[in-house]
């Protein structure tokens, strides 16, 4: 059975102001709290992961929504960090901006739930209205909210 976004969604794992100002240094800001939470046991090499992914393939959709990634054995299960900066963060070499930046980090075996996953979330995301909310929402509680009323049409 496919997992539904709201149920990998949690509070501890969204930075609504990211301090970082440089791709890599979101990504370790983001990753840091999948680990403090446990979802991620091994941070470093999963950082390595992702910006090696990032670096073969930018994961910078339109309208400056990221989805950076990693498909590994680093995680038991699908864990997914968000990440949102006002000013957007550098993140291909063309110089264009991610303001909104999903961190999912995936096990092997589920590599479909995992396109479930951002297929929902690229689809909320293309939506101008829902991603200005996203992008408005105060606390993480309304991020979680937003993303969810809009996961369920």
């Amino acid at each position: 059975m496919a997992i539904a976004l709201v149920d990998i969604l949690d509070e501890r794992h969204m930075a609504l102001q990211l301090k970082s100002r440089l791709q890599a240094n979101a990504l370790r800001e983001l990753i840091g709290l999948l680990e403090k939470t446990g979802s991620v046991q091994q941070p470093t090499a999963f950082l390595a992961q992702v910006l090696a992914r990032e670096n073969v393939n930018s994961t910078l959709a339109e309208n400056g929504v990221a989805f950076p990634h990693a498909r590994t054995e680093l995680v038991d299960q699908i864990a997914l960090a968000v990440g949102r900066s006002r000013a957007g963060i550098p993140w291909n070499d063309k110089g264009e901006r991610a303001r909104l930046i999903f961190v999912v980090a995936v096990p092997q075996r589920l590599v479909n739930d995992y396109l479930v996953l951002v297929g929902t979330l690229a689809r909320i995301t293309r939506n101008e209205q829902q991603r200005q909310a996203l992008l408005a929402a105060a606390t993480p509680a309304e991020f979680i909210e937003t993303l969810g009323s809009a996961a369920s049409f």
